[in-house]
């Protein structure tokens, strides 16, 4: 099976704790790529917190300097409401330390060769300000390169991308190694999907069946049930021959999302639908709420959240699962109204003994909204690498680290 092959060829490469980074320069790549409000208020730290493991580690194991690098938005060159000045002080805090801040690469040089301290740690500003970051350039790459001994990659976000800081940059360094974060990103995919307690169930929602069309088709040979929601759930009861009003539908994949009904009736994977819908002619005003059955949305309404009898149906899903992975919200969870389906089911899979993974932005808050973050199994830092590891794609930043010796 894809997954299977390449979560193991994942596994495979080597960790921060194979190598010995004493006295030595040490790079990590991580994601500080947190939200923040109008005020460059941090709201959600986690992404800070997670890499806290990794930094310690050189820091306890007598790294000569420790040099963080990250990207913050999608800036068009040296916007200051992106710059990391704005997460300095989170991440002093958090690590119970001074952190230098470097305002370019040659700033990192400086520090490195003036800071007489051992485990000094310098952040580097916004990776992205550099033009040649995304675009992989070997220039970077190699200035990047020059900043270390060892490379370690803990940012599991941005693993699917062949950027400088996640990809170029290992030509020129001669240790490069997983963080303790990437490990037990992958160590959870592989829970999940290489090695499962069945029956296994995914759970997928959000707004596009285009999005998770790979997922779908790729992933059928892994799993036992799949639970369909939100959004691209109007897709396939539209496949199924039902009237959708003006529910959002993707009508040029009508006849994928038929295909992947039957293929899955083939594998015998068990698809469940929603059997009934909160539905509004309005979705800003939604003065108009009406509960129907998912073949009987009134003219002029549009489905907008799972209704009562398909919460009680993939309760019972859930409850007699294994193994749980979810990606994408059941409905619109940040309109109060149209919430209850995607907190109930986050409840249900709280209430269960099942392994869960949850893998998406979208997911993680919503069950942070629901109040059961701490309840989930493992909850992916990776939004978009979360989706391609699914797939069963290998993430470049995996592919160019060091390998265990077989």
């Amino acid at each position: 099976m894809k997954q299977v092959a390449g979560i193991q060829l994942m596994q495979g490469v080597k960790s921060i704790r194979d190598i010995d980074v004493e006295g030595k320069r040490v790079l990590i790549r991580v994601d500080f790529n947190v939200p923040m409000d109008d005020d460059f208020s941090i709201s959600d730290d986690t992404r800070i917190r997670e890499a806290l493991p990794t930094i310690n580690y050189c820091i306890d194991n007598g790294a000569k300097n420790i040099t963080l690098v990250s990207h913050l938005g999608r800036p068009k060159g040296h916007t200051p409401e992106f710059s990391l000045k704005h997460i300095l002080k989170r991440v002093e805090r958090l690590l119970g330390k001074d952190v230098a801040f470097a305002d370019s690469i040659e700033s990192v040089k400086v520090l490195q060769e003036s800071i007489s301290t051992e485990n000094a740690v310098i952040l580097l500003e916004n990776i992205r300000y550099y033009e040649g970051e995304e675009k992989n350039s070997d220039e970077l790459s190699q200035k990047l390169g020059a900043l270390c001994d060892v490379y370690v990659n803990d940012a599991f976000g941005t693993s699917h991308r062949a950027h400088a800081s996640t990809y170029g940059i290992t030509k020129y360094v001669k240790e490069k190694v997983a963080g303790l974060l990437l490990k037990k990103e992958i160590d959870s995919f592989a829970k999940a999907l290489a090695n499962p307690l069945k029956p296994v169930l995914l759970i997928v929602g959000g707004s596009k069946v285009s999005s998770k069309l790979s997922l779908l088709y790729n992933i059928l040979d892994s799993i036992d049930k799949i639970i369909i929601g939100g959004a691209m759930s109007n897709t396939f009861l539209k496949a199924r021959g039902f009237d959708m009003q003006k529910s959002l539908v993707e009508d040029d994949l009508v006849a994928e999302a038929r295909k992947i009904l039957d293929t899955a009736k083939e594998k015998k994977v068990k698809i469940y639908l929603p059997v009934d819908v909160v539905s509004t002619d309005d979705i800003k005003k939604h003065e108009h709420i009406k509960v129907t059955p998912a073949q009987d949305i009134p003219e002029g309404y549009m489905a907008v959240d799972i209704g009562p009898a398909t919460t009680r149906l993939f309760g019972e899903v859930v409850r007699d699962s294994q193994t749980i992975i979810w990606n994408g919200p059941l409905g619109i969870y940040e309109i109060g109204a149209f919430s209850r389906g995607t907190f109930s089911l986050a409840h249900a899979v709280s209430d269960t003994y099942a392994f869960s993974l949850i893998g998406g932005g979208d997911t993680a808050d919503a069950i942070d909204k629901a109040g059961e973050r701490d309840n989930m199994s493992f909850i992916s830092t990776g939004g978009g690498a979360s989706l391609e590891l699914l797939e069963g794609e290998v993430l470049p930043a995996f592919e160019v680290l060091d390998k265990k010796d077989s």
